[in-house]
């Protein structure tokens, strides 16, 4: 669905890029997590391939489509939710959804169905200048939906939303997956790319250092331990146990042959050690 060549983007015109030779490919269906911190290149990117940055340098083919050659075709396919809200502040809720989806000649989703899906039905009446941010947030990511978009771009979508909110989003992201709809996710949010991505990408510099999946990074940077807490002869006792070294690997036999066992985990990298590990870079 989505498929980017030896990208180059420069904001000055000059060998100063803001991204730098980036490749990838996204298939039908998939979440692909851009990652990296402010400045990498992942806003860049996202605006060359929705259409809102002119492509200077590079080969890139949305849903079928050249982005060097932009119609109205490609955008009745593509969604957008932004981190930084863009609503219509002296219009409604209902108002808002109701414009924007004039704006489309292919059939179109019901405001009011959208408001109820992500927690706004009670306010479709109320002008968005009255909102606080989260639920602007909330209202940009209801219109990025009313197109029916095969193509998903979705930019910090959790971003400023209490955590009952935000798992809402989250259901919302996972069953537009089920519906095949292709997910262009940029976020310095590992936890969430952890959750929801079957592929992320690494950019730092502009320059894009790994593409995995978050399970074949974590089985191949991350050191695999178990934690294990029981009863010994002092009382509680906790220890941190690899899971390949043989001799912990016997260690964690005896303790569970001979002692009684409180509590046992394992526990694994998360995306964030291993982006820093792999980039040398932090996510702020």
């Amino acid at each position: 669905m989505i498929k980017v060549k030896n990208l180059y983007h420069s904001y000055s015109r000059d060998e100063r890029y803001a991204v730098k030779d980036v490749s990838f490919e996204i298939e039908k269906g998939e979440i692909f997590g851009f990652l990296g911190p402010s400045g990498a290149g992942k806003s860049t990117t996202q605006g060359i391939l929705s259409g809102l940055l002119r492509l200077q340098k590079g080969e890139v083919t949305v849903a079928g489509y050249n982005v060097k050659k932009i119609s109205n075709k490609m955008f009745n396919q593509i969604g957008m939710s932004f981190e930084q809200s863009n609503v219509y502040n002296k219009l409604t809720a209902r108002e808002n959804l109701a414009f924007y989806r004039k704006l489309f000649d292919v059939e179109t989703r019901d405001p009011d169905e959208l408001l109820e899906l992500v927690g706004l039905a009670d306010k479709a009446k109320v002008k968005a200048g009255e909102f606080s941010k989260g639920m602007k947030h909330r209202l940009t990511f209801a219109r990025s939906m009313i197109n029916n978009p095969s193509i998903w771009f979705l930019d910090e979508p959790t971003t400023g939303l209490d955590p009952a909110i935000a798992a809402t989003i989250k259901d919302i992201i996972w069953d537009q997956k089920k519906r095949e709809v292709t997910t262009f996710l940029t976020t310095h949010n590992m936890f969430i790319a952890d959750e929801l991505c079957n592929r992320v990408a690494f950019i730092v510099d502009g320059e894009v250092r790994l593409i995995d999946s978050p399970r074949s990074l974590k089985l191949q940077y991350g050191s695999r331990f178990v934690d294990i807490e029981y009863i010994g002869g002092n009382g509680l006792v906790k220890e941190s146990l690899s899971t390949v070294d043989d001799k912990d690997r016997a260690r964690i036999k005896h303790i569970i042959d001979n002692n009684e066992i409180q509590t046992m985990h394992t526990k694994e990298a998360t995306l964030e050690e291993i982006f820093i590990k792999v980039t040398g870079r932090g996510l702020i």
